[in-house]
């Protein structure tokens, strides 16, 4: 597809970004971010103040130039699996639009701390996605969002507990025919030590791929010389990195964020979407809240950057992109982006390997690339045939050990290393039969461990799937260390980073 240079600039006022909240209420409806005075620049207008709202992201990835033709996507009828430290109850995320899946997180044992957010971090993903309220929309607020709980509120969390996570996604994807899972975001990875053929938690978020979710993984955030983290370096999934848009509404000063992760010559990101210094929803006393007490915007929200945002974003316009083209694959999914995606060069050249040339996700070309080559016959074809990813499948029998590298979680005297899980002895190969057989989960237990209730249970305004006490052990009586969640960049306003 051969791009004009009229779609290289984002179209439509600029949204601009605030540095603070105008007297946001703690309860009901959060205020939306203040608007700032506007400096031209170089016949650039530019946001003052150090924060990107959703409206800013909307537009970076050229969500009017899609509203203008009628299409108003929203996530409608889709499900996405955030699989993270949990999502707090807090104004935006209680209409209904989010449902609680079961808590597998160190917390769940605490009838206080079960299912909600006590880190921070996967609330301020849950406000990019599905956020409805009046001062925050979310990327797509149509979808239906499911919640499973894996940090404590400490962010701990050990690799296993992830695994379980996303097999239970899997075995449970249609429990809601309305809104099935067909996305799944993960801002978690570790610095795994072995290939991803073998590695364990790639093989799941293979699992999940191959049984028809799109999984988004975020790249991480050590530098564009590093390389990926696990799962990340998978090569069946969707691997993103931050994109920083330079306070501008152009797109020929945006580049890659200097801290996030592009990977080696055996994988790089597959390409960025906007993750620097986005505002979302804050968790007032949650961990990042009060060990960064900087990055707060007003009183409801929060500034965040990383690849988890950049991961949340694109998650979002997967589902929004998944209820425009419902038969999609994700195999399908993979190849469009990739091959839509902007360069700020303007080449739109996605096999450069250059820093500064990752592609970006944007909408408007993603929509005319999909309608213009879809089952044409002609090179990119983007059906279903033609986008069968021809990568060799994982064994998912190497060591849990591995998949770990230096992330360990502790309870203050013992930590969690070897093969073995929160329980006991823990065999690869026995859980990667099961994983790939769809049998790991059986009822409420996990590779013959009870962890959860058996069914979903109505609240007042929410669902949540039932919770269980976990037995050998006092789990919730010790404070949990120990985590690798992929943006822990919460940003000070007043430093304007």
């Amino acid at each position: 597809m051969v791009r004009t240079p009229a779609l290289l600039a984002r179209t439509g006022a600029a949204v601009l970004a605030a540095a603070a909240l105008l007297g946001a209420a703690a309860l009901g409806s959060p205020a939306a971010p203040a608007h700032a005075a506007v400096t031209s620049s170089s016949g650039k207008w530019l946001w003052e103040g150090t924060g990107v709202t959703v409206a800013n992201v909307k537009d970076g990835v050229s969500m009017p130039s899609l509203n203008r033709r009628n299409v108003y996507p929203t996530g409608k009828g889709v499900g996405i699996a955030l699989i993270d430290t949990g999502v707090a109850p807090v104004p935006g995320l209680t209409s209904g639009n989010v449902a609680y899946g079961p808590d597998l997180s160190l917390d769940s044992q605490d009838p206080a701390k079960r299912y909600t957010d006590g880190f921070g971090h996967g609330t301020h993903l849950a406000g990019i996605i599905s956020a409805k309220s009046s001062g925050l929309t979310g990327m797509a607020p149509g979808a239906k969002l499911f919640s499973i709980k894996v940090g404590a509120s400490s962010g701990a969390v050990d690799v296993s507990q992830v695994m379980a996570a996303i097999d239970w996604t899997v075995a449970h994807k249609n429990d809601d025919p309305a809104n099935p899972i067909r996305v799944m975001v993960l801002a978690y990875g570790t610095d795994g030590v072995q290939p991803a053929d073998v590695d364990p938690l790639a093989f799941a978020v293979e699992n999940a791929w191959r049984a028809g979710i799109t999984v988004v993984v975020s790249g991480g955030n050590n530098g564009n010389s590093a390389k990926l983290l696990n799962p990340a370096t998978d090569k069946y999934v969707i691997a993103v990195g931050a994109m920083d848009q330079n306070g501008t509404t152009t797109w020929s000063d945006d580049h890659v964020a200097s801290f996030t992760s592009v990977g080696d010559s055996t994988r790089k990101i597959d390409f960025i979407a906007p993750g620097r210094s986005l505002i979302s929803l804050r968790v007032p006393g949650s961990y990042i809240d009060v060990n960064y007490p900087g990055a707060r915007v007003g009183t409801s929200y929060f500034l965040g950057s990383g690849s988890s945002q950049a991961a949340a974003v694109t998650g979002a316009v997967v589902a929004d992109l998944l209820e425009l083209f419902p038969s999609m694959t994700p195999d399908q999914m993979k190849k469009l982006l990739i091959y839509a995606a902007v360069h700020p060069d303007g080449s739109g050249d996605y096999t450069k390997t250059s820093v500064n040339t990752n592609g970006a996700i944007e909408l408007l070309d993603i929509w005319w690339s999909y309608y213009f080559f879809s089952g044409n016959g002609s090179p990119p074809d983007f059906s279903a045939a033609k986008s069968v990813q021809s990568i060799p499948k994982g064994t998912g029998k190497g060591l849990l050990e591995g998949a770990r590298g230096t992330v360990h979680i502790s309870d203050g005297t013992t930590q969690l290393t070897g093969e073995a899980d929160l329980f006991g002895p823990f065999s690869t190969s026995d859980w990667a039969t099961a994983s790939a057989a769809k049998t790991a989960w059986v009822g409420g237990s996990w590779m013959g461990h009870p962890l959860t209730g058996t069914g979903w249970e109505a609240g007042t305004g929410t669902t949540a799937w039932a919770g269980r006490a976990w037995s050998g052990r006092a789990w919730s009586g010790n404070t949990w260390s120990g985590r690798a969640w992929s943006s822990s960049s919460w940003q000070s306003v007043a430093t304007g980073w």
